[in-house]
């Protein structure tokens, strides 16, 4: 039946249909002739013009047409409705409970409309109506004239929260007391609140024996956003509904903080499920710019989820200062970090020296650069690093031998250098465990398990500012974590390796949940220590808050502060939105991880149930609007045709059509011109490489001081010969080289006289030793001063020479070569490694400390070989050949014979050494390992 707005238009349409015979009487009138003047002249003149014909009357077809297109107008005009509601001639006033959450957003306009369309058929009707909404503050309920219910409903929006519609109880049992004969209709969206069955049981009871009508969706159609994950390569979006609703498929949309669409994503529900998954894979700069995750069509809050800081995924590049045969699953600290980090943060590892790695990581700009065990770093390299923790970078440092023999001063303390080791000098007799974190640290919160043990650390010199800089200490008080504000980044320093070569705290979950932590540090724009000691007390006001349909607005009147780790969900106090300053906002949603969306059982009710689409009314306006239109045009067309002018018509628009098909084509045709631009190729190996590539060969660097150059080829020339003859080595023969220009990759062994008078090597020339010592080779540098040095003398010229050259390489702690290293043992058993002279130290990698288990074995070694051997026994000089096999230098001993012996078995062991590692080792060990295994 047509609703009460037609009733208004009846008048109109009387008018109108009143004046048709007027009009059809006027379109029917033949116009006037023009009066003929029988002048010659003018006849002429008239002849002249073709004369223009009028149709004597318009056809009834057209005129018919024309009279439709009125009468759809002026119906269109009244406002016709369609199925309006009919409640029967019940008097009994109208109670009406309308939900409010997030989850009415999807239909807000319908559900107003049905219960605008109740209140005024109680209108109608002479009833009375009480409105309540469920998810605003409770309040009592009264009896309303139809119009200012009409008024209250208005005001109604939804909100974007989950509603507690069991806190309205206490309203509803006392308006129902007072109108016992009330009926309650309740517009419902179908989605358990916070009080989950709360408010329809306790209902129940209140409602027994009145009339109760529920109107709902068959279905409810919310979808909301429940989990974000920033995990992997990808950002995982969790999509949740009430029940299956017909609605699987859609498009999940990321914006910037600006609004601008970033990606979309589709999903997928399964037939039945309630639950699933979309992904965006898209590069971490771009997850990182994402503020706000949406579902496209679906204008609710809860379609709606913000991302903070807390949600980006930072870049993470580690570089460490180990050698290549270190670099090993659980031996490299970087293995046991990257563990840690993987599902937190994307892990890039450089490549190439540290210098090479460091340069690589900081162009793929990363957020957080990891030091494992690296000691010293070049100038450039330096510069750089520094530069990238003043604009904002977090470097984040473990210690190491090599840091314990380093220089720089990108540590957030002033360290004493060597370490403090179990058993040692200030030692302790047990390994430590930690302190209680202080409310101070970042760490504060988190459970230390009994079994953490400390072995090993780098002591922090006393400081004044030690205390506020140490985010963790051991039971004994010493700093094992520190901390320091450089610029606007951070520098975080553990005083303990990232393997478990100085504790077994890589071991622990308590490692993951701290490198978390820190990690979520990367970018504050404040102290994180003074952020971390008021993260409970310091409150953060609403900037943007989101209204129900998931829209920006200006935060509400009773919006209130949350503290700065606040992690619920939403509610009417802490609406959805963006808390604190731009640079550092806390976002809160209306859902949080592990929220689900549950439907309502109405059954305690016993309540007839009514479709939301059935209850609907029908707003006619639009089809007879669309059909005026339609016959529109066709009049349109109807007069061209009957003026002949519907043929040109037809052909100007095959014309243009034809034109613009010309221009289409032209400009398909135009192609981008390809790149021409060939890749850059590496420039092609050279012969001596090639050679160098197929066969064993050793090497030594040419100074330019042609005398020393000379020695070291003969040294290298000689020690090949005594290899080929004694061992199944068969090397070629010796090579000099360029660290600069030459590829180093190919040879085990460099080795470096050091020559006082000589430029220092360039900047390109450390970088490709750094590489190569990283890489699994082994340098020697020869002082060739042990003749000319006194114990208690000053260091002489060569001495200088190689600490400044060292100075710019991250080398790893060094020490005298000990009786039990297996460098003694790896094909010859010495003790010392004399060369023309016998009376120099040879110093190597430290090793680890001994352990009760390791300190009767025969033979130790660390997990690799050393990249370093510092001599000044003028070894080539022992070594060197002529052409007959002649020894070319005298050697300085009371024993000249025996010590060019114990110079070449030297040779031939650090030869092995560089070679074979640690297997010497094991071989060795092999009783000890039989009487482990109890064979």
């Amino acid at each position: 039946m047509l609703g009460l707005p037609l009733t208004f238009a009846a008048p109109f349409v009387l008018i109108a249909l009143a004046a048709l015979p007027a009009i059809w009487l006027l379109l029917r009138i033949t116009p006037p002739q023009p009066r003929r003047v029988d002048f010659p002249p003018l006849r002429i003149l008239a002849d002249l013009r073709p004369e223009r014909e009028t149709p004597a009357r318009t056809p009834w077809w057209l005129l018919l047409l024309r009279l439709a297109l009125a009468a759809f107008l002026i119906l269109a005009a009244a406002g016709p409705i369609w199925n309006p509601q009919s409640e029967g001639s019940s008097r009994a006033p109208l109670l009406l409970l309308v939900d409010n959450g997030f989850a009415a957003a999807h239909d807000w306009r319908d559900r107003m409309n049905l219960a605008s369309g109740r209140i005024e058929t109680a209108e109608r009707e002479g009833r009375v109506v009480a409105v309540a909404a469920m998810a605003e503050e409770p309040q009592d309920i009264q009896l309303l004239a139809p119009a200012a219910a009409l008024e209250r409903l208005r005001s109604f929006k939804p909100l974007p929260h989950l509603p507690n519609r069991q806190i309205h109880l206490d309203a509803v049992r006392r308006f129902l007391e007072a109108t016992p004969d009330a009926e309650i209709v309740w517009i419902s969206d179908g989605i358990a609140g916070i009080d989950k069955q709360g408010f329809v049981d306790g209902l129940a009871p209140l409602a027994s024996g009145r009339r109760i009508t529920i109107l709902k969706a068959e279905q409810s159609p919310a979808l909301a956003l429940a989990d974000i994950a920033n995990a992997g390569g990808q950002l995982n979006v969790t999509l949740v509904r009430a029940e299956a609703n017909g609605r699987n498929t859609g498009i999940v949309r990321a914006l910037d903080l600006k609004n601008l669409p970033l990606a979309d994503a589709r999903f997928t529900f399964a037939q039945n499920a309630t639950e699933t998954n979309a992904a965006f894979d898209v590069p971490t700069e771009i997850r990182n710019a994402i503020a706000r995750i949406e579902i496209l069509g679906e204008s609710s809050a809860g379609a709606v989820s913000l991302l903070d800081e807390r949600g980006k995924r930072r870049r993470v590049g580690l570089v460490f200062g180990g050698t290549a045969d270190q670099a090993q699953p659980l031996l490299s600290p970087v293995y046991y970090i990257n563990k840690a980090l993987a599902p937190y943060a994307e892990i890039r590892e450089g490549r190439g020296g540290v210098a090479d790695a460091v340069n690589q990581l900081l162009d793929e700009q990363v957020s957080i650069l990891v030091l494992a065990d690296v000691g010293g770093l070049d100038s450039e390299a330096l510069a750089k690093v520094t530069s990238f923790v003043e604009h904002g970078g977090l470097l984040l440092r473990f210690a190491g031998s090599r840091l314990a023999a380093g220089n720089d001063d990108l540590v957030p303390v002033r360290l004493r250098r060597g370490g403090r080791n179990l058993g040692g000098t200030l030692s302790w007799d047990t390994p430590k465990t930690f302190a209680p974190f202080t409310r101070e640290s970042p760490f504060f919160g988190l459970k230390i398990p009994d079994e953490i043990g400390i072995r090993r650390q780098i002591l922090a010199e006393p400081d004044g500012d030690l205390p506020a800089k140490t985010w963790a200490a051991l039971a004994d008080g010493t700093p094992i974590v520190t901390a320091d504000k450089r610029g606007d980044g951070l520098v975080v320093l553990f005083h303990v390796t990232a393997d478990t070569t100085w504790s077994n705290l890589p071991l622990s979950g308590l490692f993951v949940d701290m490198l978390r932590r820190i990690t979520a540090l990367a970018g504050a724009a404040s102290d994180p220590t003074a952020e971390a000691r008021n993260a409970e007390n310091q409150t953060v006001a609403p900037r943007l808050t989101l209204d129900g349909f998931g829209t920006f607005t200006s935060p509400p009147a009773t919006a209130r502060a949350v503290t700065r780790n606040y992690a619920e969900r939403a509610s009417a106090e802490h609406p959805p939105g963006f808390y604190g300053p731009v640079d550092s906002s806390l976002a809160v949603n209306t859902l949080v991880a592990g929220d689900r969306l549950a439907s309502l059982d109405y059954a305690p009710l016993n309540a007839r149930m009514a479709p939301l689409a059935g209850s609907r009314t029908v707003d006619l306006r639009a089809p007879l609007f669309s059909l005026a239109i339609v016959l529109l045009l066709i009049d349109t067309l109807a007069s061209l045709w009957l003026g002949g002018h519907l043929g040109n018509l037809f052909g100007r628009m095959r014309r243009a059509g034809a034109g613009a098909a010309v221009v289409l084509a032209a400009l398909l045709t135009v192609s981008v011109a390809p790149d021409v631009h060939a890749q850059e190729q590496k420039p092609p190996l050279t012969q001596e490489s090639r050679n160098s590539a197929l066969t064993t060969r050793l090497a030594y660097v040419i100074t330019g001081d042609e005398q020393i150059d000379s020695t070291s080829k003969a040294g290298l020339t000689g020690l090949t010969q005594v290899l080929g003859m004694r061992t199944a080595l068969q090397p070629g023969d010796p090579i000099g080289i360029d660290p600069s220009q030459d590829e180093l990759a190919f040879y085990p062994l460099l080795y470096w006289p050091i020559v006082a008078t000589r430029p220092a090597p360039s900047e390109a020339a450390i970088r490709r030793l750094d590489a190569f010592m990283k890489g699994g080779g082994t340098v020697i540098f020869d002082t060739r001063d042990a003749f000319s040095a006194r114990p208690d003398g000053a260091v002489s010229a060569e001495g200088q020479y190689l600490r400044r050259m060292l100075s710019t390489l991250d080398i790893p702690e060094l020490e005298p070569v000990p009786a039990d290293h297996v460098l003694t043992k790896t094909f010859y058993l010495l003790d010392d490694f004399p060369g023309r002279y016998a009376t120099g130290q040879t110093w190597v990698e430290a090793l680890p400390p001994a352990t009760e288990e390791t300190s009767n074995r025969p033979a130790r070694s660390g997990d690799g070989v050393s990249p370093i051997i510092i001599t000044s026994n003028d070894l080539a000089a022992a070594w060197a050949v002529g052409p007959r096999g002649e020894a070319l230098f005298p050697v300085v001993g009371s024993d000249q014979q025996r010590q060019r012996e114990l110079s070449f078995r030297s040779g031939i062991n650090i030869v092995m050494y560089s070679l074979t590692g640690n297997y010497k080792a094991d071989q060795v060990h092999v009783p000890a390992l039989l009487e482990r295994l109890g064979q």
